[in-house]
């Protein structure tokens, strides 16, 4: 019976009945009758099935469902050894929702949507064999690792890989205009282009002149950034991919733009319709100096981009706002506005309450830490990626007068749970670097040149981790204690060393780097100066235990990479993010990302089906005590456990922060003595300037639990969650 003609199902009502207990516990069981039953009245029935491999793969080719380019990289013998090697690792979901998920958003169907052409295992070997490019021991390599869990590929990697009708390979873009027609005009085009792909856009609005600014020399012509936003609002509404899906984006202003209460302004749910974005998420630059006049309750001058540009030659981006602000400030040929900081920290928090933006990028934090030469002026749509960047020139005929560099995102998550038990953990991280080098190798984004030129330079990856709560809860260690630091620490460390040793070699054999190598901290030995003079492994006792039989490398080790990187060089500029994950968590049974669970059974409203739920991974009556849900966690502890990973991520984290509107008593030590219980604005500055110190370099949305049970802040981006 065809999937549109199945009545009658079993499977939602066994798996509604985790949410009601019976005699006081819940009914775990449940969810593996859920799995069994959809398996046989879902899946089993309406899977073609045919005589042979071969007759599958010609059948495929012959149809255009797959590609034949990449199969032919191989002898059919080797393909079907893949094959034998993959069923002998006897995959199994392990939940209803990992089954359905998959079964609903990833599988190959018929083009009438009616039957499934593939099972998880001929995805996988899909993902093999296209990543290693004809190399057979590493399309073995990659296969271990997907079908056991250790890695999974971003979204739109792991979805169109293979496929004859597919969209991109990468999941999300970053472009900046500068302050002209020409190039608002082309930024526009962009991101009509980039969202017609599919992927989330990122663009910085910081180098436009403000409001009142002047143009040919008469002041007050400029309309702002504001009107902006609205033409790049309306642009992604209209490119979204036939209807398929509405385009993302995210557009990013400085807190000292002159703009920036107009900015914030414009997401207000009392705004005027003639200036209010509805879909389009917003983030804002955060310098230190900006925490600086917070601190010391001071006046705070915005400047008019147009002047900073005209005294100091480059746009409003590449200017260090912290170093020069005392000089702008006393330089008369820049105009300037000015208001009490406090008064704008309060309006970040109160739109943050209201609708869980702006995103904070803490941009000084950043590019202090940023071991590339050139500046990092921006992130993306959930703020993980974080990458140098150089603006483009656009002529009067819209032709690229001057190249840039803008960026496209390839990233990959490790589970963590399952690397922990990996036969080899440098090996796995290995195989997953070279995967993802790939796919950046192999995107061509030539619809947009400067983020082609930006991909083609920097051969840029972005390899994460998710399941940290479930590692932790499985092992009886609470999210945030010591130990589950010190844990977080050590495991990104490791990421970082074999990504870097990976790099170095993949370098090595092409006899290429990425683009100004040479100028970079790598390049001359600065960049692991913290590595060599400092063990990085474990010091607690049960995290020793953790890593017991996990190469962790000593001060040699890393003198020895050091060495080997000065002297062969890097192949990718950048190599890891942490992004946050939707629904391919739930494939890989994991928890998502690297924050909280919000809900030991996680509801979810799933559209033509209604509620669906999920048990946390591991979840049993001994890990229960472990599940706190992130709005009963103090968020320093979120910020601590984000902190220890940031040490070793060059790029940044998707970190979301998830308040109650009324918070638990004891929770915050500052909320002792106040008269109210509620969530205020003084909750959320005290929580971003906790932050910012301890060297987070960006926070995703607020996600504000109300009293009516209602979630603020809702992640909309999909194309990022790996």
């Amino acid at each position: 019976m065809a999937l549109s003609k199945l009545h009658n199902v079993s499977y939602f009502e066994l798996n509604n009945e985790i949410n009601i207990p019976s005699h006081g516990k819940i009914q775990l069981d449940k969810d593996q009758e859920a799995l069994h039953a959809f398996l046989k009245e879902n899946v089993e029935p309406n899977t073609i099935r045919f005589k042979s491999l071969k007759d599958r793969i010609d059948y495929l080719i012959s149809h255009d469902y797959i590609e034949s380019g990449f199969i032919k990289k191989y002898p059919f013998s080797f393909i079907k050894k893949l094959y034998r090697y993959l069923k002998s690792q006897h995959f199994h979901f392990k939940s209803f929702m990992a089954a359905y998920k998959y079964y609903v958003q990833y599988t190959l169907k018929t083009n009438d949507n009616e039957y499934y052409l593939e099972n998880y295992i001929d995805r996988v070997a899909a993902n093999a064999l296209l990543f290693a490019d004809g190399n057979q021991k590493l399309c073995m390599e990659i296969a271990s690792e997907m079908i056991h869990q250790r890695y999974q590929p971003a979204t739109p990697s792991f979805l169109n890989a293979g496929r004859k009708r597919r969209g991109e390979f990468v999941s999300c873009f970053l472009i900046q205009t500068t302050d002209n027609m020409n190039t608002i005009g082309r930024t526009i085009n962009s991101a009509l282009q980039l969202s017609k792909i599919g992927g989330g856009v990122g663009i910085n609005l910081s180098n436009l002149r403000a409001a009142g600014d002047p143009i040919k020399k008469i002041r007050g012509a400029a309309s702002g950034v504001v009107p902006v936003m609205k033409l790049l609002e309306d642009s992604f509404s209209y490119s979204n991919q036939l209807g398929q899906r509405q385009g993302a984006g995210v557009v990013y202003l400085s807190v000292f733009h002159p703009d920036i209460k107009a900015f914030l302004g414009a997401k207000k749910e009392n705004a005027d319709e003639k200036i209010r974005v509805n879909t389009l998420s917003l983030g804002i630059t955060v310098p230190d100096k900006f925490y600086q006049l917070c601190r010391e309750d001071k006046e705070m001058y915005m400047f008019s981009p147009y002047d900073v540009q005209r005294v100091y030659g480059v746009p409003f981006s590449y200017v260090d706002i912290t170093k020069e602000y005392d000089k702008m400030v006393a330089n008369p040929k820049i105009h300037k506005k000015h208001m009490p900081a406090r008064e704008l920290e309060d309006d970040i928090s109160m739109l943050q309450q209201e609708s869980g933006y702006p995103y904070i990028m803490n941009i000084d934090t950043a590019n202090r830490d940023n071991p590339i030469d050139g500046k990092i002026v921006m992130s993306n749509l959930c703020s993980e990626i974080m990458q140098v960047m150089k603006p483009s020139v656009v002529d009067d005929e819209q032709h690229f007068a001057k190249l840039g560099t803008d960026v496209s995102c390839n990233l990959g998550s490790t589970n963590i749970v399952n690397l922990m038990a990996s036969p080899n953990f440098g090996k796995s991280v290995e195989a997953m670097t070279r995967a993802l080098t790939f796919v950046t190798d192999h995107s061509n984004i030539s619809v947009v040149p400067p983020v082609q030129n930006g991909n083609r330079k920097s051969h840029s990856i972005g390899l994460g981790g998710m399941g940290l709560h479930g590692y932790l809860a499985k092992n009886h260690i609470y999210y945030g204690s010591k130990v589950a630091v010190e844990f977080t620490s050590v495991y990104f460390m490791l990421l970082n060393y074999w990504t870097l040793k990976t790099s170095c070699q993949i370098a090595k054999e092409r006899h290429q780097t990425f683009y100004n190598f040479k100028k970079s901290k790598y390049a001359d030995g600065s960049y692991f100066d913290k590595y060599v003079t400092k063990y990085w492994g474990p010091q607690l006792k049960r995290t020793k235990e953790l890593f017991k039989g996990i190469f962790i490398p000593n001060q040699d080790d890393w003198k020895q990479l050091r060495d080997e990187v000065m002297k062969y060089g890097l192949y990718n500029q950048n190599r890891m993010a942490i992004a946050p994950n939707g629904s391919i968590s739930y494939i890989n049974d994991t928890t998502a990302s690297i924050h909280p669970i919000i809900d030991r059974i996680e509801e979810r409203y799933e559209s033509k089906t209604g509620k669906i739920y999920y048990p946390a991974p591991y979840l049993s009556n001994d890990t229960l005590p472990y599940y706190q849900s992130a709005y009963d966690i103090n968020m320093c502890k979120v910020i601590d456990t984000y902190a220890a990973a940031q040490q070793h991520v060059d790029q940044s984290m998707s970190m979301t922060m998830f308040m109650r509107s009324t918070i638990p008593k004891g929770l915050y030590p500052w909320k002792k003595h106040d008269k109210t219980q509620k969530m205020t604005t003084r909750d959320l500055n005290i929580i971003r300037n906790y932050a910012f110190y301890k060297g987070i370099k960006s926070i995703y949305y607020v996600r504000t639990f109300t009293d009516d049970k209602q979630e603020i802040g809702a992640n909309q981006c999909k194309s990022c969650e790996i």
